[in-house]
């Protein structure tokens, strides 16, 4: 018999220890391993990273083997892996009700459960009696299915199968949004059920999105079956790192997602930052602890309840028990980083702390506490005491990764063996992604007009047979990934799809379609009304893709020129849609490199996806033909063009029927159908490819009838029956007596044939056309309709760690949004925060996506701010129009209603900024109609007051109109005081902003942390920030922001607010003072009385009069006092020292110097 060779020697002694450590304990029927003895309940994470060294032993063997023995062996630990993996989709499948139903409601009591039993696959506790909503554990299972799948195991066996795998995706795809338990399976740190949006959760998920999306689950020998993914989550593991939620300022399970298995940060300085966090405040003699203030199985820990006192968790600081687990993630990741120095430091720090088990293995212990009776001697010199090991030996999870990582290391397995999709190269820098762009022109005459400039572009015929639709129709076809009617599954919920998936070009049985970006759909809000907005959603659009693209194949914009950019005369290309034109034939636009070019030129470049999801589905074939069972659905039919052409086709404005009666109505349904029919017909015989994007389609709605507002343009007599509306002697629409007339009616539903709504949809319409804001926003807001992706807008901010206010201060009519909403819960609340007024509902669903864009794109302008407060934002945006253009409140609030979407946003990113910026007023003329103008600006650009006042009295008229409730805007705003100097009123403007936009100095939270160790608290207004907030937050936690802003935000004037931050910031050196205590409950706003006091006392020495020093009446403050500079004889830090010296003098200590 051949003798073995050293590797293959070595090989088996692994494999005993697997046989010993993690096999043994695999259930022979299901395959699932559970936590422990005592208990049968097996975790899918655990049972996932347990199987890992499986896998690994299976792929070493592969590679190594030289018996046909070492293949047998090979051959059965593939099996163990399939098996278990198998189970756990076992598990999840027989849970598919849940899956679906959270798709919907995202309710804890409706996700996937964390783990099962193990000899029956079925649940173990309740919906509620468990921390259940853990996405990193389903994502962890995703994300190695693809990943085994890819090595050559085969694991997924039907379609079946492939759906319920998609429909697990698109259950893990919201994680963004998503508050869970976290891979800790307790989610806030003082383990009372409270879930909270986790990195780790959003960095899994991510990975396993991107490793299935166009994989084949059916391996090397399958059919083309493949799976589809979007990906929202980029851009917000870079926000969040290295924090790892709201209540943990760093977590070492972050390490699973920066280096293996997820590497889902592409960034390399947010990686080696968040990395060196981690070793730095967590990594102990023993391994790293979890998280600070970790109560987990330390001395203090009480163990007859599982949660925690808040005031408890300062108890546990230095004292967390600290896990082997995490040097094996750091192991890993010396190995993927090729750094030969790092695996060997922690292979012999491990190997230093394992235990030997009776069979001679190195066993890899939970956890090491420190003793009971050392508890005091490691507070007072942390890592020092000897610590003594606890819970499971061995834990499988750290003793699989072990196990992995010795493989690894001693070369018998390569990285890219257990990483085939290359996941370990996201850091790796990529070459500049080159944006192609697509100009198509709705009409001969606009490509006429493009080409006068020297644009190429082209219609819909030039680009034949390629077919080009809006976004919302890649949705509708979306929506049907993953359906499946015998497992009860609907598929992909319907959602807009960003920009990463219009960028695309698809292929659906074999015709090539091209899709527009979402923001130039008209059907989506008022934004894509304006086209100075829509130049700059391209532009940070075009942004985007050029730092977030991955997939193979270049970005592909279509860029459709419709009727609506051109300017009001017909005759010439809007300015703004002209230069931008000519800026991206430059090849360089938005930072970013373009090429524009005809679309079929880009068909070899193009990123192209292939929805083989749409092919041979009868299912959508017996639909059509419940639909129309008249029509002859023979078999030489394109089943799949018939539903396209009805799912693609646009309605088309019919006249309003009066027929009544079932068989007259049947007979014009059927006659509208035959129509199409024939219509179709007729377009392919002609060879006309887009008329089916006219045809009329119950898959939308139907239009609203015509209502002729511009008595010029009425029809015909008889071209609309006849509305009996009362006239005036000039044969006009007598509109008093109309009126009249519906006060008196019963009900307005049961006029004939014209509903209000109808009406208002047509006013709406009309204003659209003539680009008449304040109409438009207010008619909106009486339809109560809402941006598509108004919850995406707020949970893009929720996610960059910033909470959100709506509704103008103080509480409770502001409204504070924590968590994310669905989309009609997010409107009611806006809706109920506005108190009803349409003008402040419909401005914050517009500021919201404003702030949405602006903090994907320019995220610096929202540093040291934690919670943003849109109603004071729209108070502050009415104070600065009134300041600038020296008028009332209520006009202010109109000249803001009748901002173009564009000047709005520019108005906010001035504010946001803190930008001293100009304001303009104009009209402009729209056929008989003259429309008042108001634009933004940088002060250097601004228009001259001359020009300014004789614009005023005209502009005044028009907004004589009609009336919105006004906004309030703040007292003092544009006083006489202001006027005298130019630089007065500039550190009130200051103050107002930040104050506002609650911005505070950097580091500011963490020194009120280190005050409040040094009195009992400090008192806002009657408010109270007990000093007992230290013992349970640390000082970089998000939620311990959150408390301190919750405070200051009782205060409802901005200026007021800035000047207690000031306050606290002055207060805050004394915690650099050697003394014990200042006081007891500090009373902030006491010292800022004082502080005006002070000030007073000084203006009236220096002559100032009773007038100039007036008081603002809500607080007693010197007005003149929030107008000063903070440094200076007379800046605020002066005399707010002065108070604070003298408030806390019985406190100094003795022989301490006074301050002058």
């Amino acid at each position: 018999m051949r003798s073995r060779s050293n590797s293959g020697v070595k090989l088996d002694n692994y494999a005993r220890m697997v046989q010993k450590t993690i096999l043994c304990h695999q259930d022979p029927v299901t395959g699932l391993i559970p936590g422990s003895e005592d208990a049968p309940h097996a975790w899918v994470r655990d049972n996932v990273y347990c199987i890992l060294s499986v896998w690994g032993l299976c792929l070493a063997y592969r590679k190594n083997a030289d018996r046909d023995e070492d293949k047998a062996k090979a051959y059965e630990l593939e099996q163990s892996v399939v098996k278990l993996m198998r189970a756990l989709l076992q598990c999840m499948t027989r849970q598919l009700d849940k899956v679906e139903k959270f798709k919907y409601s995202r309710s804890t009591r409706d996700c996937l459960h964390a783990k099962y039993h193990t000899g029956t696959c079925a649940t173990v506790v309740g919906d509620d009696q468990w921390g259940h909503l853990q996405v990193d554990a389903t994502s962890v299972f995703l994300l190695f299915l693809a990943q085994m799948t890819a090595s050559g195991l085969h694991i997924v066996h039907t379609r079946d199968e492939v759906d319920i795998i998609q429909n697990l995706m698109f259950y893990i795809e919201s994680a963004y949004k998503l508050a869970d338990f976290g891979m800790w399976e307790r989610g806030d740190k003082t383990n009372q059920g409270i879930p909270e949006i986790n990195v780790s959760s959003i960095g899994m998920a991510k990975a396993a999105l991107e490793a299935l999306d166009g994989l084949n689950l059916f391996g090397a020998k399958g059919g083309p079956e493949s799976v589809n993914a979007f990906i929202h989550l980029i851009s917000i593991l870079s926000s969040m790192l290295p924090r790892a939620s709201t209540s943990k300022e760093v977590d070492a399970g972050v390490l699973s997602i920066i280096s293996y298995p997820a590497f889902a940060v592409e960034d390399i300085d947010i990686v080696n930052i968040t990395k060196e966090e981690i070793i730095s405040r967590l990594q102990g003699r023993y391994g790293c602890c979890r998280f600070l203030r970790d109560g987990h199985r330390t001395p203090k820990e009480d163990p007859n309840r599982i949660y925690y006192e808040s005031s408890e968790l300062q108890l546990f600081e230095n004292i967390e028990c600290e896990w082997p687990l995490f040097w094996t993630y750091l192991i890993l990741d010396g190995i993927f980083i090729k750094s030969p120095e790092q695996v060997h430091e922690y292979r012999n720090a491990l190997d230093s702390i394992l235990i030997k088990g009776k069979d001679g293995l190195r066993l890899v212990p939970e956890l090491y506490s420190v003793p009971p009776d050392k508890v005091d001697e490691e507070y007072n010199n942390p890592h020092t005491v000897e610590r003594v090991p606890l819970g499971k030996c061995p834990l499988k999870w750290g003793q699989s990764l072990y196990i992995l990582g010795n493989l690894l290391a001693e070369g018998f397995l390569a990285p890219g063996e257990i990483d085939p999709l290359n996941r370990r190269l996201s850091t790796i820098p990529k070459p500049d992604v080159v944006v192609q762009v697509s100009i198509l022109a709705e009409t001969d005459e606009i490509k006429q007009l493009l080409q006068k400039h020297g644009i190429d572009s082209e219609t819909l015929e030039d680009i034949h047979p390629i077919r080009v639709q809006p976004s919302r129709v890649l949705s509708h076809i979306y929506a049907r990934l993953g359906r499946n009617q015998r497992l009860g599954l609907t598929g992909r919920p319907y959602r807009h799809i960003g920009v990463l998936g219009t960028s695309k070009l698809y292929i659906i049985r074999n015709t090539i379609f091209s899709f527009t970006p979402q923001f130039i759909d008209p059907k989506r809000f008022y934004l894509a009304l304006d086209n100075k907005m829509i130049v700059e959603m391209l532009r940070i659009d075009i942004s985007y893709l050029s730092s977030r693209w991955r997939m193979t194949g270049r970005p592909t914009v279509t860029f459709p020129i419709s009727q609506s950019m051109l300017t009001d005369d017909n005759k010439e290309i809007d300015p703004a849609i002209l230069a931008t034109l000519k800026k991206l034939q430059d090849g360089y636009y938005a930072g970013a490199r373009v090429k524009t070019g005809k679309l079929p030129s880009f068909l070899d470049t193009s990123c192209c996806a292939h929805l083989m999801f749409m092919d041979f589905c009868r299912k959508w074939l017996l639909a059509l033909i419940a639909y129309n069972p008249a029509y002859n659905w023979s078999d030489k039919v394109d089943y799949l063009a018939e539903y396209l052409d009805q799912l693609f086709a646009v309605p088309q404005h019919t006249p309003i029927s009066t027929i009544k009666g079932g068989l007259n109505r049947f007979r014009a349904a059927a006659k509208k159908t035959r129509e199409m029919v024939s219509l179709v017909h007729k377009a392919r015989v002609l060879d006309i490819h887009n008329v089916h994007m006219y045809l009329p389609i119950k898959l939308f709605h139907e239009p609203p009838p015509i209502l002729h507002l511009d008595e010029s343009q009425s029809p015909q007599n008889g071209d609309t029956p006849s509305m009996n509306l009362p006239r005036n002697v000039n044969g006009g629409i007598d509109y008093p007596a109309l009126v009249q007339m519906l006060k008196q009616s019963r009900s307005l539903q049961d006029q004939p044939l014209w509903k209000v709504k109808r009406l208002l949809s047509e006013l709406y319409e009309k204003a659209g056309r003539l680009r008449h804001w304040g109409l438009i926003r207010m008619v909106c807001g009486m339809l109560h309709r809402k941006v598509e992706e108004l919850d995406e807008a707020c949970t893009d901010l929720l996610a960059h760690q910033k909470h959100l206010t709506v509704g103008l201060p103080p509480e409770p009519r502001e409204r504070t949004i924590s968590a994310p909403l669905p989309p009609d819960k997010l409107a009611r609340l806006i809706d109920e925060a506005s108190e009803n007024n349409l003008t402040i509902a419909i401005l914050t669903q517009e500021i919201m996506v404003f702030l949405a864009m602006s903090i994907r794109t320019q995220p610096n302008l929202f540093s040291e701010m934690f919670r943003i407060r849109i109603g004071l934002i729209i108070q502050v945006m009415v104070t600065e129009l009134a300041q600038s253009l020296n008028c009332s409140g209520e006009e202010a609030t109109e000249s803001l209603m009748n901002l173009s979407p564009s000047e709005l946003n520019n108005l906010l990113l001035h504010i946001l900024s803190g930008k001293e910026f100009g304001v303009q007023r104009s009209v402009r003329s729209t056929g008989n109609a003259v429309t008042p103008v108001i634009s933004i600006h940088d002060k250097s650009k601004s228009g001259s007051a001359k020009d300014q006042i004789k614009s005023g009295s005209k502009t005044s008229r028009c907004f004589q109109r009609y009336r919105l409730p006004s906004i309030e805007s703040f007292q003092g705003s544009a006083g006489a005081t202001m006027v005298r100097d130019r630089r007065q009123g500039q550190w009130l403007r200051r103050r107002r902003l930040d104050g506002a936009l609650n911005k505070v100095p950097v580091g500011f939270y963490q020194k009120v942390w280190k005050i409040l160790q040094k009195c009992h608290g400090l008192s806002i207004e009657g408010c109270v920030l007990p000093s007992s907030t230290t013992k349970e937050m640390t000082p970089g936690e998000i939620k311990f922001a959150v408390h301190v802003e919750t405070v200051l935000n009782r205060i409802p004037q901005p200026e007021y607010r800035q000047l207690l931050v000031e306050t606290i910031l002055v207060l805050t050196m004394l915690a650099e003072v050697d003394i014990q205590s200042v006081g007891e409950i500090i009373q902030v706003d006491r010292i800022v009385q004082m502080a005006s006091d002070l000030f007073c006392k000084d203006q009236k020495d220096l002559g100032a009069d009773d007038s100039l020093l007036e008081k603002d009446q809500s607080n007693g403050i010197c007005r003149l006092l929030y107008d000063c500079a903070p440094s200076g004889l007379f800046g605020t830090l002066t005399y707010l020292s002065k108070a604070v010296a003298t408030y806390v003098d019985d406190f100094l200590p003795s022989g301490a110097c006074a301050l002058q």
